[in-house]
C-alpha cells in the first residue's frame, strides 16, 4: 500500500483510479474547487483528512475512513460504492451517502439531510 501523506489536493479527479493507497493527514479543500477526488478507486484506506470540495468518493470499492471530516460543502460524499467502513468521522453534507452496498457507520457525527437514500427497486 503506498502512502500519501500531509498534502493538499483540490484538483478535479485529483486522485482518480487510484488503488491500494493510505492517505494521511491530506486536505481536499482550495481555489480550483475539483470534485470527485476518489473515483473509480480500490483499496483506499483515509486517516485524518479533511474534505471540503464535492463528490469526493464515487463508485469505489473497498473504502475505510477513519477520523476525518466531511464539512457541510462537501455534497454527496459517498455514492455508488461497496465495502466501506466509516469510523469516528463528521458528515455534514447534504446527501452523505446514497446508493451504497456493505457500509458500516462507527460513532460518526452525521448531520445530512437525505442521508442514506436508496431507491426502491421493483422485483
Amino acid at each position: 500500500m503506498n502512502l500519501i501523506e500531509n498534502k493538499t489536493f483540490d484538483e478535479e479527479r485529483a486522485l482518480y483510479g487510484s488503488k491500494e493507497l493510505l492517505i494521511k493527514s491530506c486536505s481536499f479543500d482550495g481555489p480550483a474547487d475539483g470534485e470527485s477526488a476518489f473515483k473509480e478507486c480500490r483499496d483506499i484506506t483515509i486517516r485524518d483528512c479533511f474534505f471540503n470540495l464535492r463528490y469526493p468518493f464515487w463508485h469505489n470499492e473497498s473504502l475505510n475512513i477513519d477520523n476525518s471530516v466531511m464539512t457541510e460543502h462537501c455534497r454527496a460524499a459517498l455514492w455508488y460504492s461497496e465495502n466501506i467502513n466509516i469510523t469516528e468521522c463528521k458528515l455534514l453534507g447534504i446527501k452523505a451517502l446514497r446508493e451504497c452496498k456493505n457500509a458500516k457507520i462507527k460513532n460518526c457525527e452525521i448531520i445530512s439531510p437525505e442521508f442514506g437514500w436508496f431507491p426502491k427497486k421493483s422485483i
